[in-house]
C-alpha cells in the first residue's frame, strides 16, 4: 500500500479538497474554502497545513480569515443555501473560546437541516500538559471538554483521538454533510497535539471521491396513496418547504399546480418556490402569513406538505388547518419530517422526484372552478392590502411595511434579500415579492439574531464563485445588527459587496410586540439613547448613507438602494423607523405562553386572549 508521510491536519485538508458532490449533471467540490482563527489549538495544526498548501498549492484549498467564530458558520449555511446544499465551508476553531463561539452556528446548521462541516480544536489527547490552557476540569468527568457540547447540536459528531482514526471519522462525516435527510452541522473534534502528530496516509484516501446526492423515488403504495387521497379532495392546499429549493423542484412545483390549479402557500425556506405572481401562489402560510394562504389553508380538506418540518410557525402552533377532516399528505426525504403530525400519507421521497410522478399520477385532476374562483378571490385580495401596506405614506418616520416596498421597488429580480430575526422575517414573508428562486433567504429555523451579515456575506461568496452578479441585500434591525457586525470587516478587506439597510427603531422592536401582546407593555426592549451606527459601519470601511426622517425619506432609500447597486463597494444605508407602524395582519397566530396569575391588568387581558386563541390548536393528525 503507497502512503505519504503526513500530519493529521494536513491529510483533513488534502482529503477534503478532493471531495465531490453529484447532483445529476452537476458535479463541485462539496467543501471549495475554509475559515479559520488560529489559536494555539489549531495554528500548529490546521493553520500549518493551510499555510503550507498556500505555497505549495494555492488553489488546494482556500483559507478565508474571520473575525468571530460563531460568524464562520453562519457563512457556511448561506453559502450552502445559495448552492442548494451541494457545497458548504469548512470552519475551524481554537480550543475552548474558540470552539465555544462556534455552539450557536452548529445549532442553527442544525435546525435549518443546511450542511455544515466544523472542525473545533480540543484538548491534547495525551493529557501531557493537562490542565492545559482553556481546558475544562469536572471531577466528575474528565474527558468532557468544550467540544463534547457540539454532541447535541450536530447531526454527526466524532473526535480523532488517534491519527488512524481520521479515515473513518472523514468518510462518515462527508456521509452525513451530503446526504439530504440527515445533514447540519458535522462536527469532527480535533485534539491540538493530534492534529500535528505524523502519520503515514494511505494515498488512496487523498483520490478525488464523489458523492452523490440521492433523489429516491417514491415508493409505488405511498405515490398510491397520495394520488388517491388528493384526487378526492376537494380544497387541497400545498405548503412549499425549503425541500422544493434544494431539490431544484420549482419548475416541477409550478407545472403541478398549473395542470392541478391547486394553491400554494411557502414556509419561509420555501420562499422562491413559486414567484410571488404566480396565479396558485398566495403567499406565506402560517403565524407571519398572509390571509389568502391562511384563510385557504384554515378549509383545507388535503394538505400536501413539500420539503417542509412543519414549525410552530408554519402551522400557526397548530392553528392553521382547521377542517376536522384534513388529511395530511407529507413529502419529505427525511422520515422524521414526512411522519410529522400523525400523517398517515407519508411520502419519504425526493421534492422533485414526487412532484413529477404526482402531476403524471393527476393528469385530468383539476380543482373546481368554485375553487378556484376562491383561491383567485383570496389572492386579489391579499395583493391589494400588500400593495397599500408596501406603499410611501409620507409620515415622518416609515412604518417597516414601506421601507420593505422602497427596497423591493429597488431591487432587481434575481437579488437576494437576507434576514434572520426580528419582526424583519414575518413582514418579508407577508409583503416580499420574491421573483426567483434564490432570491429569499430568511434563516428562521433558528431565527438567530446576527445572522444577517455573516450569511449574506456566505450567500454573496457564493453567488461570486459561481459567477453570478446578483446583489445581496442584508436587511436587518438595530438590535440583530449589533449582535454580531464584526464580519463587516471581513467584507471590506475581502472587497465582497453587500447592500445592507439598517432599520434604526432604537431596540428590540419585534420582541417589544410580543411584550406587549403577551401584557408585559415593552419592558426591556427600547433603548432610547442608542449608539451610532452608522458611524460603526463607517468605521469598517463601508460607504454609508443616512437618510434623515421626512416626508420623502422611502423616496431617497429607494434612490439609495439603486446607487449602492450601481456602486462596487459595500454600502450601509441607515434609516429610522417607527416600530408602532405594523405591517398587515395575516390572521395567523403563535402560541407564546401568558402568566396565569399577575397583578398587571395588561396581562390579565393577555392571558384572557391567549386562553381563547388556545381553543383553537389542534393535534392535526391526519
Amino acid at each position: 500500500m503507497t502512503t505519504r508521510r503526513m500530519t493529521v491536519g494536513q491529510a483533513l485538508v488534502e482529503f477534503l479538497a478532493r471531495q465531490y458532490t453529484v447532483d445529476g449533471p452537476i458535479r463541485e467540490r462539496t467543501v471549495p474554502g475554509m475559515f479559520g482563527i488560529f489559536g494555539h489549538g489549531n495554528v500548529a495544526g490546521l493553520g500549518q497545513a493551510l499555510k503550507q498548501y498556500n505555497v505549495t498549492d494555492p488553489e488546494l484549498m482556500p483559507y478565508h480569515q474571520a473575525r468571530n467564530e460563531q460568524a464562520m458558520v453562519h457563512q457556511a449555511v448561506g453559502y450552502a443555501r445559495m448552492r442548494r446544499r451541494r457545497a458548504t465551508l469548512a470552519s475551524t476553531a481554537s480550543v475552548g473560546p474558540g470552539a465555544a463561539n462556534m455552539l450557536t452556528g452548529a445549532a442553527l446548521a442544525t435546525a435549518n437541516r443546511m450542511p455544515a462541516l466544523l472542525l473545533p480544536s480540543d484538548t491534547f489527547a495525551t493529557r501531557v500538559a493537562d490542565p492545559v490552557l482553556q481546558q475544562l476540569e469536572l471531577p466528575h468527568d474528565i474527558g468532557i471538554q468544550v467540544t463534547d457540547a457540539f454532541r447535541p447540536l450536530s447531526r454527526f459528531f466524532d473526535r480523532v483521538q488517534r491519527p488512524e482514526q481520521l479515515y473513518s471519522i472523514a468518510l462518515a462525516a462527508m456521509r452525513v454533510l451530503t446526504d439530504p435527510g440527515e445533514t447540519g452541522a458535522v462536527t469532527i473534534a480535533l485534539p491540538e497535539d493530534v492534529q500535528a502528530e505524523a502519520v503515514d496516509v494511505p494515498v488512496e484516501f487523498l483520490q478525488e471521491r464523489d458523492w452523490h446526492i440521492r433523489r429516491p423515488a417514491p415508493e409505488r403504495w405511498a405515490l398510491e396513496a397520495a394520488i388517491a387521497a388528493i384526487r378526492n379532495a376537494r380544497k387541497p392546499f400545498i405548503v412549499a418547504g425549503g425541500g422544493v429549493i434544494y431539490s431544484g423542484a420549482e419548475e416541477s412545483l409550478r407545472r403541478l399546480v398549473e395542470a392541478a390549479g391547486i394553491p400554494v402557500g411557502t414556509s419561509q425556506a420555501g420562499g422562491g418556490s413559486l414567484n410571488w405572481d404566480h396565479p396558485q401562489y398566495v403567499g406565506g402560510v402560517g403565524a407571519t402569513g398572509t390571509t389568502a394562504a391562511n384563510r385557504l389553508a384554515a378549509e383545507a380538506d388535503v394538505v400536501i406538505g413539500i420539503g417542509t418540518r412543519y414549525s410552530d410557525f408554519t402551522t400557526a402552533s397548530r392553528t392553521a388547518f382547521q377542517n376536522p377532516d384534513v388529511t395530511f399528505v407529507n413529502v419529505n426525504i427525511a422520515s422524521f419530517d414526512a411522519y410529522k403530525h400523525g400523517s398517515r400519507l407519508p411520502v419519504i421521497a425526493d421534492a422533485r422526484e414526487t412532484l413529477d410522478a404526482l402531476r403524471a399520477g393527476l393528469e385530468r385532476f383539476r380543482v373546481s372552478d368554485e375553487y378556484a374562483g376562491r383561491i383567485a378571490a383570496e389572492k386579489r385580495g391579499w395583493d391589494a392590502v400588500a400593495e397599500a401596506a408596501l406603499a410611501p405614506t409620507g409620515a415622518e418616520l416609515p412604518g417597516q411595511a414601506e421601507i420593505i416596498g422602497a427596497v423591493q421597488a429597488a431591487s432587481d429580480p434575481k437579488d437576494v434579500v437576507v434576514q434572520a430575526a426580528g419582526s424583519l422575517p414575518g413582514d418579508l414573508h407577508k409583503l416580499w415579492r420574491v421573483r426567483d428562486p434564490l432570491g429569499y433567504h430568511v434563516e428562521y429555523a433558528f431565527s438567530c439574531m446576527g445572522y444577517e451579515i455573516a450569511g449574506g456575506l456566505g450567500a454573496k461568496r457564493a453567488l461570486d464563485a459561481l459567477g453570478d452578479d446578483r446583489d445581496v441585500i442584508v436587511m436587518v434591525g438595530d438590535g440583530s445588527y449589533l449582535m454580531l457586525h464584526s464580519e463587516l470587516a471581513t467584507a471590506a478587506a475581502e472587497g465582497i459587496k453587500l447592500i445592507l439597510v439598517l432599520i434604526q427603531n432604537e431596540g428590540y422592536a419585534s420582541i417589544g410586540h410580543l411584550s406587549e401582546t403577551i401584557g408585559s407593555e415593552r419592558y426591556g426592549t427600547r433603548y432610547p439613547a442608542g449608539p451610532d451606527l452608522a458611524a460603526n459601519a463607517r468605521s469598517y470601511g463601508l460607504d454609508v448613507v443616512e437618510i434623515r426622517p421626512g416626508k420623502a425619506a422611502t423616496e431617497q432609500l429607494a434612490a439609495a438602494v439603486k446607487a449602492a447597486k450601481a456602486s462596487t463597494a459595500s454600502t450601509l444605508i441607515h434609516i429610522d423607523s417607527d416600530p408602532l407602524r405594523y405591517a398587515p395582519d395575516g390572521e395567523g397566530w403563535w402560541d407564546v405562553p401568558v402568566a396565569q396569575v399577575s397583578e398587571l391588568g395588561s396581562t390579565r387581558q393577555a392571558r384572557a386572549e391567549y386562553i381563547e386563541q388556545r381553543r383553537r390548536q389542534r393535534p392535526l393528525l391526519g
